[in-house]
């Protein structure tokens, strides 16, 4: 009766986890690498197999079927959302074991050897995700992390109350315990508050990491175009303001959806444009004379003060540092000193300031060539 309790709640940690790492991802809390989770799904799916074929009948398996399951679910969620990074050569080399994990295990029925090699390939796989929490701990604060290291301690007591696994039956299970602790120790003990780690301000459990929610860098606020974002403290030139996300969407699929208050697409390729997130940098607005600017990177597209930015300042950025194509335009209003008038594609710009974006990597790739211009599509 113990054994089915421990197991209940490792099974219910395990779903609390994902679940929250879930309600993350959708209020942009975390930020995680669509790569990494593509290949702890792989992991988590071969090891499930792998760890049901060494200790058949063994109740934590089920809690391992339940880990992969979950995976492919936060996989498929976050690919539409978050930025794509190509694999490291870290990323590759987990992925390649979890393959020819499967291959050994299928190919040669040595479940055994699958199973460690499996287990071996879990840590590495854990590396970019240790790098990205040691340069930015809010990219993984989560409650999930702590929930994540309790599940694997209900289901390391499940494994042993159920006795008969030896060090191939544990060694998984260590290691994640090992993994999962690792990183909710690096974010702090406190995010397993759901109040702190989730936004709201209230909340003790002060462990290790006194972890203050930091106040809201922006407001959103009303001007003569609408809604706008005003910043609410100072930002020197050259800082990070926040990072632009959204679904892509082929040139092809614009003309239908970009209507009215749905216009919120930015070109990010000579091909695609990334649509509307449903967060704040939905609402950063145009201006001629701009106090940020977006910058490509490999983590994505972020927009960059270009000057000092006062608490109380609209937060904006030249819409045409992104544009391509040469049949769109679109009236300007934003009563800036100098303004254009008409918003155009980027070879519209006087030479002076495209060169102006261009020595401050303010410019899409695309555009950093000046003969990059498209020409205008032709129906048919």
């Amino acid at each position: 009766m113990v054994g089915d309790a421990w197991f209940l709640i490792a099974m219910s940690l395990s779903f609390a986890a994902y679940g929250v790492y879930l309600l993350g991802l959708r209020r942009a809390i975390v930020r995680p690498n669509r790569a990494s989770w593509l290949i702890w799904s792989a992991s988590a799916a071969a090891e499930a197999l792998t760890y049901h074929a060494v200790n058949p009948g063994s109740p934590q398996s089920w809690v391992f079927v339940v880990s992969a399951a979950c995976c492919l679910i936060v996989t498929a969620s976050l690919w539409r959302r978050s930025n794509w990074a190509p694999p490291t050569n870290i990323e590759a080399f987990s992925m390649a074991a979890c393959l020819v994990a499967l291959l050994i295990w299928v190919a040669f029925r040595e479940t055994f050897w699958a199973h460690m090699l499996v287990v071996a390939a879990v840590p590495v796989s854990f590396w970019p995700t240790w790098v990205s929490v040691w340069k930015d701990r809010s990219a993984e604060r989560s409650p999930a992390w702590g929930l994540w290291t309790l599940g694997d301690l209900a289901t390391l007591l499940v494994a042993a109350r159920a006795g008969g696994a030896g060090v191939d039956g544990f060694a998984y299970i260590f290691v994640e315990l090992a993994c999962h602790a690792s990183i909710w120790f690096m974010i702090g003990l406190t995010t397993i508050n759901p109040l702190r780690s989730l936004g709201w301000s209230r909340g003790g459990l002060l462990v290790l990491d006194r972890y203050r929610h930091p106040r809201n860098l922006f407001e959103v606020g009303e001007n003569h175009l609408g809604k706008a974002v005003y910043a609410s403290c100072r930002f020197a030139e050259g800082a990070e303001l926040m990072r632009f996300t959204g679904r892509r969407f082929h040139v092809d699929e614009i003309p239908s959806l970009m209507r009215g208050s749905d216009d919120r697409f930015v070109q990010v390729t000579p091909d695609h444009y990334m649509g509307p997130s449903g967060q704040l940098d939905d609402l950063v607005n145009h201006s001629c004379a701009p106090n940020a600017g977006l910058r490509f990177t490999e983590d994505g597209v972020i927009l960059v003060a270009i000057r000092p930015i006062a608490a109380g300042d609209e937060v904006t950025w030249d819409y045409s540092t992104t544009l391509a194509q040469s049949n769109w335009h679109m009236i300007c209003q934003c009563r800036s000193e100098g303004c254009r008038r008409v918003i155009g594609n980027f070879d519209t710009l006087d030479p002076d300031r495209q060169e102006y974006f261009r020595a401050r990597n303010l410019v899409a790739p695309y555009l950093r060539r000046r003969d990059a211009v498209v020409p205008v599509r032709r129906a048919g």
